[in-house]
């Protein structure tokens, strides 16, 4: 079996993007029943410039591009649906401003803010409470907008996409019955990196120990790159390395709150998907 490009994605509005190292591809089921497709070229950053394919630099560029290409796909997805929306520069200014500082509120500032009320920051119990609340921040959030029907068929395609993922992996033709034979959690999941880049800052942040509150904040937000660039790493030994498969369970449980067992239709768009990124 001839080698296969390593393949990522997420889900989309009624479809699924496929990140190949050379290609992105989007495929939707449009409201009249067809599935349309879309395939570019894309060259990394990190293809570009040699010096940003160096560990822990290579992590943070994937992680802004695929945050681009995401946005895009999504926008992209919802205008199959015929909600036409194109976006200009300042609104996407507007949105990644918007992403990235509720990010930063939630999973670094709040629950820093909230331990310091029952502690005194440098301690022990602090560091533990603030670990812990940024853990159980993530994990409730991924919970309650799993109760939305809207989300809840996003999952359902995340789960396809995986499984179209897998199928192709395992060298298998990819029609709807293969596809339905595989688990809707990837070891190489976006969940699991962002499950990883929590376990991270955890550590990261409980050796940062100034003697006022501010200086601490600004160096939790300011070492984020750091945090992400670690945590790609992790993810990426973990899925290379059967003996450090381990580290992947975390995350594959987590994916319990971020997928579902899609239908054959739905599998049918990723499987489109994953046809035209390879």
């Amino acid at each position: 079996m001839s080698e296969r490009k390593p393949l990522g994605g997420q889900a989309l509005i009624e479809g699924v993007m496929i990140k190949a190292p050379d290609k992105v591809a989007m495929a939707a089921r449009a409201p009249d029943g067809s599935i349309v497709s879309k395939c570019e070229d894309h060259v990394s950053l990190s293809q570009k410039y040699r010096i940003l394919s160096f560990p822990f630099l290579r992590g943070i560029v994937v992680l802004f591009e695929m945050l681009v290409i995401g946005i895009k796909a999504i926008t992209w997805s919802a205008n199959q649906q015929g909600e036409e929306e194109e976006l200009g520069p300042f609104e996407w200014f507007l949105t990644f401003s918007f992403a990235i500082a509720l990010t930063i509120f939630l999973f670094v500032l709040a629950p820093y803010y909230v331990s310091r009320l029952f502690f005194e920051q440098n301690t022990f119990a602090f560091a533990a409470l603030d670990g812990a609340l940024r853990l159980v921040v993530f994990l409730l959030y991924l919970a309650l907008i799993g109760l939305m029907s809207d989300v809840r068929r996003m999952f359902e395609y995340h789960g396809a996409e995986h499984m179209a993922v897998h199928c192709y992996e395992s060298g298998e033709k990819l029609t709807i019955k293969n596809v339905a034979k595989y688990p809707p959690e990837h070891p190489r999941c976006g969940t699991n990196l962002l499950f990883i880049v929590v376990m991270v800052s955890i550590l990261l942040f409980s050796f940062i120990r100034f003697d006022h509150w501010y200086y601490n904040a600004l160096a939790r937000i300011l070492l984020i790159p750091a945090v992400a660039g670690i945590s790609y790493e992790i993810l990426k030994f973990s899925s290379k390395y059967r003996w450090l498969s381990w580290l992947a369970k975390p995350g594959i449980w987590v994916q319990k709150l971020t997928t579902r067992k899609p239908a054959g239709d739905q599998i049918e768009v990723a499987i489109r998907a994953v046809e035209r990124a390879r």
